[in-house]
């Protein structure tokens, strides 16, 4: 099983516009990109990760991509991985595959970690 990536960047905060669908990234006050979703029934269909392009290729998606499911975890959520970049990131970390829908029947965390 992978460890569950680092997050190098600081002041990292995520914003939840339900309204708007999507997860907002911010280093400070500074807007990054966001994860876009779908919610129907405690499923969220991740559909987009779109970080700025100045700011690709720093380790921002992987943050992002990390915080939602952490996120998504801590509620007791499932995903649906439709965004390519996230399909990819689980296949890397592997300790969030439970959280695709239809992963887990029983709907429990793995040892270890509980839902919030």
């Amino acid at each position: 099983m992978s460890q569950t990536p680092l997050i190098a960047h600081e002041k990292l905060r995520v914003l939840l516009d339900a309204e708007q669908g999507r997860f907002s990234l911010f280093d400070g006050e500074e807007y990054i990109g966001f994860l876009g979703y779908v919610e129907e029934d405690g499923v969220l269909d991740l559909q987009h990760t779109i970080i700025k392009e100045e700011f690709s290729r720093h380790g921002y998606a992987r943050a992002l991509v990390t915080i939602v499911l952490e996120r998504v975890w801590a509620l007791d959520k499932r995903v649906i991985p439709t965004c390519s970049y996230v399909a990819q990131y689980l296949d890397r970390f592997s300790q969030y595959q439970w959280l695709v829908a239809g992963q887990d029947d029983d709907g429990a965390a793995p040892q270890g970690r509980h839902a919030a």
